[in-house]
């Protein structure tokens, strides 16, 4: 039976983006990460079987127990028919050649299992930290090296070069995918929330997609971070601190776009939109986030999406800046810095806050020069211009060059008739 309503080039992606890494989870729970890469192709044959037969014969009624089945088929295949995968597995993993439909189930239960311990296996202290990073995006989150690079601020040839020592050492080191104890996981779980971390904020700005915000990235993290909250050795105050944080700014997500997807400034954004059930749960997170009285990184930032979440208040900027402030002594990257300033802008006027640009370090980011357009677009409009198209040309997200050539069009127009409207910048 087939499903003509869905059209499988709609489906497909969102499919891919949210089955492909659970079931490379599952396949690499059997056979170990040092055939990662069988694992890999496994699940890739599937997606692609899928697009060729749903072309023709329409999508499956239910496409995600029909995805499984296909791979639960392959799996037979390879063990059974391919000589060179019996080779290079059957001594590793003592197969018969009969494979047990019960040793391969794709279960609920098993998926969420490999999942969580296909994460922590991937973060494995034997590597450095960023390649253990690096790895668990592509591989679990399904990134591409452009969006990896994006996401450390660095080139594409640092990141490719760190996956390719990653695979090697996971190869050479013959690493399992096995259940790890409360030691082990505790030792791992800040890499993990990194990871997530990382993945849901694609999500919400996404910095290579021709889509500003991603949903099925950010529901992702938020699903990954569940598992960890109902698990009795990684539900601690950090985690629920990065939980409380995700959902705070899930609750934004539908009134960030308009309907031709492109981005929409915060002070512009229809309130009625926000999701008022994700802020409660964000609030609840946070209140168990506290109970130790430790403050992270991740408590710092929910705390600066609360009030982002909040009606409007008399030192409403005030409280963020001094969050911001506490957040640089613990993470003092440029984003942060930048962030800061714009708070900082708020709260003391632009003035102020470009003598404090001025003492920052330039970096080529298209936020540091759109931040510098917002600052110098009340009394200096052919800089503001100037910075703009210089974040323009370093801005990938087709729909964000966009709301930026918009933004210089309003300021040229307001130089040439000597307005003293100004558009807002929204962080």
């Amino acid at each position: 039976m087939t499903n003509g309503k869905t059209s499988p080039n709609e489906l497909l992606p969102h499919l891919f983006r949210q089955e492909y890494a659970k079931m490379t989870a599952v396949l690499c729970r059997h056979f170990g990460l040092v055939h990662i890469e069988i694992a890999e192709d496994i699940a890739s044959e599937t997606f692609l079987k899928a697009s060729e037969s749903w072309a023709i014969n329409g999508v499956p009624q239910n496409p995600t127990v029909w995805l499984y089945i296909v791979a639960k088929n392959k799996i037979k295949d390879h063990i059974k028919h391919v000589s060179v995968f019996e080779k290079r597995v059957k001594n590793a993993v003592a197969l018969n050649t009969a494979l047990n439909e019960k040793e391969f189930e794709f279960d609920h239960e098993i998926i969420e299992d490999s999942q969580l311990a296909m994460i922590f296996a991937v973060c494995n202290p034997a590597t450095s930290t960023e390649s253990q990073v690096c790895l668990a995006l592509q591989i679990l989150c399904g990134f591409s090296l452009d969006e990896i690079a994006n996401a450390f601020l660095t080139k594409t040839e640092t990141i490719k070069k760190r996956l390719t020592r990653a695979r090697s050492r996971l190869r050479k080191e013959r690493f399992t995918v096995k259940k790890l104890n409360a030691s082990e996981m505790q030792q791992r779980l800040d890499t993990v929330l990194t990871t997530l971390y990382l993945l849901f904020n694609e999500g919400y700005f996404s910095k290579t997609s021709d889509h500003v915000t991603r949903k099925d990235l950010c529901s992702e993290a938020v699903r990954l971070m569940l598992l960890l909250v109902r698990n009795e050795w990684t539900k601690t105050d950090k985690t629920y601190a990065l939980l409380a944080l995700m959902c705070y700014q899930s609750s934004r997500l539908d009134a960030r776009t308009n309907q031709k997807g492109e981005t929409v400034l915060f002070e512009d954004q229809d309130r009625d939109l926000w999701d008022k059930s994700l802020i409660e749960k964000g609030n609840y997170y946070l209140v168990n986030a506290c109970k130790e009285g430790a403050v992270t990184k991740y408590h710092l930032e929910a705390g600066i999406a609360y009030w982002h979440t909040t009606p409007a208040h008399l030192n409403k900027w005030d409280h963020i800046l001094q969050l911001y402030d506490q957040l640089l002594v613990i993470d003092r990257s440029p984003i942060t810095a930048l962030n800061r300033l714009f708070a900082f802008a708020k709260v003391f006027g632009t003035d102020k806050a470009i003598i404090e640009a001025e003492k920052t370090e330039p970096i080529a980011n298209s936020f540091y020069f759109e931040l510098l357009g917002y600052l110098y677009a009340e009394h200096d409009i052919a800089n503001s211009i100037y910075n703009y198209k210089k974040a323009v040309s370093l801005t990938k997200s087709v729909l964000h060059k966009n709301t930026l050539l918009k933004k210089i069009a309003a300021l040229s127009q307001k130089q040439t008739s000597k307005s003293k409207d100004c558009p807002p910048f929204s962080f």
